[in-house]
């Protein structure tokens, strides 16, 4: 009888008790990863309100979008989506459109999906409607009910809902989706692992396909081993967010107001890019005529990490998208700032960096 045991299914040669095997294998190390990643997948699945079934494991958001559009259109479809959305979702959009599927962007009017152009746009071959529940660099909260009660029930609806946990539900029901998505990174340190949200039989259109070939996998969807310890973090961050949700909430909103307050009366000539409905800890700000990656620059040196637009999106010229679809401006759109917080971060701290701002604000503007 061995009274410890070895790892011979490990080509790294990596072993121990600290360290999961891969939940495909039979032997005691696979099982046990197994019952991880199930446990994990239970949780989410719980927090999401649906089946164990629908929790699809993937990377992280990118990849759960790009299964949930192109998993879904086929040419000769038709398929809508906001143009504010994030990279992923607009790019495999395009990527569509190569292959033969009609593609619109869904009208947004006051920061909301304009409803009424949206009932004009509904056609028979209409398949898919992507949009996100919380902009990634405005804050705005999309109007998805509202989305979901024009389009009915023969026209799938997937939702990037990547950003809504710090101070959203994230209940299926609450955004009106057939398909989520979810990234470990928007609510913890852990990288990597995200879900996707989608029935095994959905109620409208065909079946999801995989956007290529391996193992079987996550319901043959996403082939290739599963990370259970990612998806044990990723599990235990998602329900501790939900946990503090209406707390965070209620702070975040108080902080914004008062950020707010502390930037329009030291700094001229801002612009508060939001919606009629706002995350409460994201803010994104235009400040024309002013190098706003010069101003990120300067506050990194004082020791605040914020950005100018999606991270995704660091390398466009055209400034922020997100904030163009918004006002059709695009100098408020070459000029943005986008400053976000979790509940980590202290009032005391945002009073600091309000002052930051403005002393890099005067700088640049001095030395135009």
């Amino acid at each position: 009888m061995f009274n410890s045991r070895v790892n011979l299914d490990c080509a790294a040669g990596l072993s121990g008790p600290g360290r999961a095997g891969n939940p495909s294998s039979p032997h005691t190390e696979g099982r046990r990863a197994k019952q991880m990643l199930e446990d994990a997948r239970t949780v989410i699945a719980r927090l999401v309100e649906v089946q164990p079934d629908d929790v699809i494991f993937t990377s992280g958001a990118t990849e759960s979008n790009a299964l949930a559009i192109l998993g879904i259109a086929k040419k000769g479809d038709h398929v809508l989506y906001l143009p504010s959305a994030h990279a992923s979702i607009v790019e495999n959009m395009r990527l569509l459109a190569q292959r033969g599927v009609d593609i619109e962007e869904l009208p947004i009017r006051d920061g909301r999906v304009d409803i009424e152009m949206l009932k004009q746009m509904i056609r028979d071959e209409t398949v898919l409607v992507a949009m996100d529940a919380v902009c990634g660099e405005t804050g705005i909260i999309w109007n998805t009910r509202e989305v979901r009660e024009i389009i009915g029930q023969k026209v799938l609806l997937h939702v990037d809902a990547s950003q809504a946990p710090l101070t959203e539900k994230i209940t299926r029901a609450h955004f009106g989706a057939d398909m989520l998505s979810f990234d470990s990174s928007k609510v913890s340190a852990v990288r990597g692992i995200g879900v996707l949200i989608a029935h095994r039989n959905p109620p409208a259109g065909g079946p999801l396909e995989s956007l290529y070939r391996g193992g079987g996998q996550e319901r043959g969807l996403r082939p290739g081993s599963e990370s259970p310890e990612l998806a044990k973090a990723f599990a235990a961050a998602l329900r501790a967010a939900a946990l503090d949700r209406v707390k965070f909430r209620y702070s975040a909103e108080k902080e914004r107001m008062r950020l707010i307050s502390e930037i329009t009366s030291t700094i001229q000539d801002v612009y508060i890019n939001e919606g009629r409905v706002q995350a409460p800890n994201i803010l994104n700000i235009s400040l024309p005529g002013c190098d706003t990656d010069y101003i990120v620059a300067l506050l990194d040196e004082a020791g605040f990490a914020i950005s100018t637009r999606s991270a995704c999106e660091t390398d466009s010229e055209e400034g922020s998208r997100a904030v163009f679809a918004l006002t059709g401006d695009k100098e408020r759109a070459r000029s943005t700032l986008r400053i976000s917080w979790g509940s980590s971060v202290r009032s005391s701290e945002l009073a600091k960096f309000a002052k930051a701002l403005a002393k890099a604000v005067t700088f640049v503007k001095l030395h135009n």
